[in-house]
């Protein structure tokens, strides 16, 4: 692997985490258009340190929100009237089950037989056509203060689904949002929070299982992909949250349509080409 497509990587990475368009099938496209010259230990090294660069931005945009609902959480999250932070830090919890167990159930199935990049071109198709029902049919005029209980396990669902490439993390909760009746920007910056404590944990543990496999040739570029994934990562969290306050997800169904169209239509009549 070259500096310049360490670099690339990073790019891909901080610009798709939090749209909802898959960063996991764009990940597994670009590597697979690039033919990284790197065995699968590596290429896991490298993507799951990356990562974290993504969530460090997600941490530091919300770092007052998460502090202020952590205090919260602790102060009255276990009394009989929790306020509202409180409230959304149990919410969270609530909503982080799903993709837990999915994770550790399927942890094989997800590591191995999922990772087909035709999957994740058909799952970029199917979830565009969701995301497009969802953002025309859904009211839209919930504000995050409405979430409950049951609002927070359908969320959790949606994350779970994220387990499938091409799903994408942002899109699942985003859809689940709307389909509920919950604003662009309450489903969004929901989806956010939601993904801080199993992405944050699955990334650690990625992180520490495999960060040995890294070739000390590829250190360097690795830190900078790492750097260029956090601070793209968030411009775009900042970007998607001001955009939404007044536009749809009409591009980002476009832009998943299209790109799974590319990869079956290259796949049929070129295959070499991955």
């Amino acid at each position: 692997m070259t500096f310049i497509t360490a670099l690339v990587l990073g790019l891909v990475q901080g610009l798709t985490e939090f749209l909802p368009i898959s960063s996991s099938a764009h990940l597994q496209l670009a590597t697979s258009i690039m033919h990284i010259d790197l065995t699968k230990p590596q290429l896991t090294a490298f993507i799951a340190t990356i990562q974290l660069g993504t969530e460090l931005a997600v941490l530091i945009y919300f770092a007052k929100d998460i502090w202020r609902i952590l205090k919260a959480w602790f102060s009255t999250g276990f009394t009989k009237t929790p306020n509202q932070d409180a409230k959304l830090g149990w919410f969270v919890i609530i909503g982080s089950i799903p993709v837990v167990v999915a994770g550790l159930a399927l942890k094989d199935l997800i590591e191995n037989q999922l990772r087909s990049l035709q999957l994740a071109a058909f799952m970029l198709i199917i979830f565009g056509i969701v995301l497009l029902v969802s953002d025309r049919r859904g009211a839209k005029n919930k504000p995050i203060e409405k979430l409950t209980t049951k609002s927070a396990i359908i969320f959790g669902i949606g994350q779970m689904l994220a387990v499938i490439p091409g799903v994408s993390r942002s899109g699942g909760t985003i859809s689940a949002g709307l389909f509920m009746g919950f604003t662009r920007k309450a489903a969004a910056r929901y989806s956010f929070l939601l993904a801080v404590p199993a992405v944050l944990a699955s990334g650690l543990y990625e992180f520490a299982k495999t960060y040995k496999d890294l070739p000390s040739s590829l250190l360097l570029g690795t830190g900078v992909a790492t750097v260029v994934s956090f601070v793209v990562g968030f411009a775009v969290i900042a970007g998607l949250l001001k955009y939404l306050n007044k536009g749809s997800f009409l591009p980002f169904v476009i832009w998943r349509i299209a790109v799974g169209v590319l990869i079956l239509a290259v796949s049929y009549w070129a295959p070499s080409s991955f």
